[in-house]
């Protein structure tokens, strides 16, 4: 006999940990407003693309504004996923070499790969330029959150940090360190990455903001998350809002609740293992015992350019093919390399190629935000039969994009942190061999 399923009657509910949230009273919210202001105007720090507060730096002129939005966009870029002080020195970089968006506008990608070099997500580069451009086709650089969000690669966070800071416009934003301060205010225990609780933090943000100085008090909150409250160790003996805070509240009356629960610790998706054969191709003119030498200049490398989609899109890399798992002894690897010197490249080792060396050289993990690359590296040292004659024609070229590289200049590409270190990898293995010594040739 089936069971009655029971039901709950529509008057009785369980609240959730968002339905239980209420507003900042008015008392607190100005309260927060002038802690934080007070404080911030005192402790901020001195960074390159940051005014002064308010109180103590003249009005912008017209043409200053505009100057303003473009260093705060350059650095919040810069900031997404990359440290303070690792930013101030690409950032003065940056400036220097592209003092004004329309600067900017004429950039290569490829010239600003070079100077992103190291700080990872090379998409926000390219959304960068991407965006410069537009704005400057259309001669007006928007001033408001909602035109600022039409730009590609511009989102919520850096459409509120720009035009709240340059252009004053009272709207907040919300980014790691905020979600912090609000969360521990609040005590809000909820998942901070479901959509619900990101709207909830949006909207209590956004009560917050003072409509006087909404730049700086945006700043003040991001600061204050990015110093005293801090992930591991928030300091709120010295916090400015210590007294409005939930969570440090309960912490006094609980030794069980801490500070540091919120916010919530979500769970990490799973990062995906992916398989490598990488190839550090260099290529002599002669075939002799000196081309082991760090100092035989006439030796170059081979560089292949990604995709112009997808992971690392238009970055240069070594030649690199991607295997099934299974596929992970020496010889396997090698026969995939192969096929693809050969296919893409013209570089056939049992025809137009004498390999003069070819060696494993190590292992590589290298880490992306949702990807484990476990790269198997080799160095392959080669000699063309035909001189670089046959490689240097255009016919492949649709097929993948390359070039030719000596050491100087490879030092000096906008390389990733990965590729540098693949090139250590051989460049240290050369060091250490023992130099190669070739059977002489013949006399004629």
């Amino acid at each position: 006999m089936a069971t009655k399923e029971k039901r709950i009657p529509n008057a009785v509910r369980i609240p959730t940990a968002i339905d239980d949230i209420e507003d900042f009273p008015p008392s607190e919210i100005l309260a927060i407003r002038s802690s934080l202001l007070r404080w911030y105007d005192k402790n901020s720090r001195d960074l390159p693309w940051r005014t002064p507060p308010a109180a103590f730096r003249p009005p912008l002129l017209d043409v200053e504004y505009e100057q303003r939005a473009y260093a705060v966009w350059v650095s919040e870029v810069m900031l997404q996923q990359t440290r303070v002080p690792t930013v101030i020195g690409y950032f003065n970089r940056w400036m220097e070499k592209w003092p004004t968006i329309h600067d900017l506008s004429s950039a290569s990608l490829e010239e600003v790969n070079e100077m992103w070099a190291g700080l990872g997500y090379y998409r926000r580069a390219r959304f960068l330029l991407e965006g410069a451009k537009s704005i400057v086709n259309q001669r007006n650089f928007p001033r408001t959150a909602s035109a600022l969000r039409d730009v590609r690669g511009i989102g919520n966070y850096t459409a509120g940090a720009i035009a709240s800071i340059a252009f004053n416009e009272i709207v907040p934003v919300v980014d790691g360190n905020v979600v912090r301060v609000i969360t521990r205010l609040k005590a809000i225990s909820a998942n901070p990455k479901e959509a619900r609780t990101v709207k909830l933090i949006w909207k209590l943000a956004g009560q917050l903001i003072d409509p006087s100085r909404p730049g700086d008090f945006n700043q003040s909150v991001m600061e204050l998350g990015a110093t005293l409250c801090s992930s591991a160790k928030p300091s709120c003996s010295n916090c400015p809002v210590s007294l409005q805070c939930l969570a440090f509240s309960l912490s006094k009356k609980s030794e069980t609740s801490k500070v540091t629960d919120y916010p919530t610790k979500a769970v990490k998706t799973k990062q995906r293992r992916d398989f490598a054969a990488v190839s550090v191709v260099e290529i002599s003119e002669e075939l002799d015992e000196q081309i082991l030498n760090d100092n035989c200049r006439e030796n170059v490398f081979l560089l292949v350019k990604r995709a112009d989609s997808g992971l690392l899109a238009g970055l240069w890399e070594f030649p690199s093919v991607l295997l099934d798992e299974e596929k992970m002894n020496q010889e396997m690897r090698r026969g995939e390399m192969n096929e693809y010197l050969k296919r893409f490249l013209n570089l056939d080792v049992e025809e137009n190629c004498k390999v003069v060396l070819r060696q494993d050289v190590g292992e590589h993990i290298h880490v992306f935000s949702h990807i484990r690359l476990h790269m198997h590296v080799e160095l392959l040292i080669l000699t063309l039969k035909d001189g670089f004659t046959r490689l240097n024609n255009d016919e492949d070229r649709d097929k993948v994009i390359w070039k030719w590289v000596d050491e100087s200049s490879i030092s000096k590409m906008g390389l990733t942190s990965g590729v540098r270190k693949v090139y250590r990898m051989a460049q240290d293995f050369k060091q250490t061999k023992q130099p190669l010594r070739l059977p002489k040739k013949r006399a004629k």
